[in-house]
């Protein structure tokens, strides 16, 4: 098959579509055969070698996948050839007290589709079974790939972790990526009001398009731009995934017992916290951690309803892999890269 792989890491140079040997599906998996996989900022991340899964090296990257079941291992009864799934991204063992408690996102074996294992950017790609949900009806296959990882996470972060409740204000750090389209548009169906906040007017105009009640550039941000909005006050959940480059503002733009709630650190990993600023305003900081299947079922419901909307930024052919990620690396693109075998 055709495949996205790199032998070593490095910018994108590294990556190459070649050959590779076909997945096999054993007992409790299934072979889907790939028509999207959308990019994520993991991938880039791996291929710089930042990350480390304890993957071996040749890898495939692609956490986003949706596609068609060619073939099933044994003891299978719930899809058959043919059908059209979305790939669940999260990897977990199904039996520990984790799994077993319906946190299987705290699972000790805990691992991610693409990261782990070799993943969607290839024409066809091996997955347990239990990952995989319907495709709903409505959607195209770039549709489906450009929701799980990203809407999925935003979910945990904002609905399980924050507690996110209609009234609050909520801001919504690097609006212009995919889980920041994401957080927007849950945060307006759960009744928030939603401040974005990007580096351009172009995203923060297109923010405003799908949901965003005010927006603000990166600047305005940092200086406060937040107190002004909300008359003083603050937010009560700010969704931080950017990291050292905007986690101090971000603190500082909280209310008093507001929450901070964190899955990324795509500006570096550590970050400076005023203790006593944290402690004299009962701040709360939260980490969160892609989400659980059930979770994602909840997420597909509201998607195959059209109460949440994957938003593309566009769709390249597999071998333009590399031009891809350099547009998610520029952070020049809104929503999700899709890519198609």
């Amino acid at each position: 098959m055709k495949a996205v792989r790199f032998a070593e890491y490095g910018g994108p140079e590294v990556l190459r579509v070649e050959e590779a040997p076909d997945p096999v599906a054993d007992a409790g998996w299934a072979v889907v055969s790939v028509r999207a996989c959308a990019l994520n900022h993991l991938d880039l991340l791996l291929r710089k070698g930042v990350r480390a899964y304890g993957t071996p090296l040749p890898h495939i990257p692609g956490c986003d996948i949706a596609g068609v079941v060619k073939s099933l291992g044994g003891g299978n009864g719930r899809f058959k050839p043919g059908d059209r799934v979305v790939v669940a991204p999260g990897l977990s063992c199904g039996e520990c007290p984790a799994c077993l408690s319906g946190f299987d996102n705290r699972c000790p074996s805990f691992g991610i589709v693409g990261a782990s294992i070799p993943g969607g950017c290839a024409e066809k790609v091996a997955v347990p079974v239990r990952n995989l949900f319907p495709l709903p009806s409505p959607l195209s296959f770039e549709e489906a790939a450009a929701f799980p990882l990203t809407f999925l996470t935003a979910w945990h972060m904002l609905i399980t972790r924050a507690g996110l409740k209609p009234g609050q204000t909520v801001v919504v750090t690097g609006a212009g990526s995919g889980i920041g389209t994401a957080a927007i548009q849950i945060g307006k169906l759960v009744g928030a009001r939603v401040i974005a906040v990007s580096r351009t007017e172009d995203k923060l105009a297109k923010a405003a398009e799908i949901g965003a009640d005010a927006g603000l550039l990166v600047g305005e941000y940092i200086a406060g731009g937040v107190r002004e909005e909300t008359d003083g006050r603050g937010a009560d959940v700010i969704f931080e995934h950017v990291g050292p480059a905007t986690f101090d503002a971000s603190i500082k733009s909280l209310a008093k017992g507001g929450t901070l709630v964190t899955c990324g650190a795509t500006t570096g990993s550590e970050a400076a916290l005023d203790l006593r600023y944290t402690f004299s305003r009962e701040l709360s900081v939260v980490g969160s951690m892609l989400g659980t299947r059930s979770e994602l079922a909840t997420v597909v419901e509201l998607v195959a309803r059209g109460r949440l909307k994957p938003v593309i930024d566009s769709t390249l052919p597999l071998d333009q892999v590399r031009a891809a990620q350099e547009r998610l690396e520029a952070g020049e693109s809104f929503g999700k890269i899709v890519l198609v075998p």
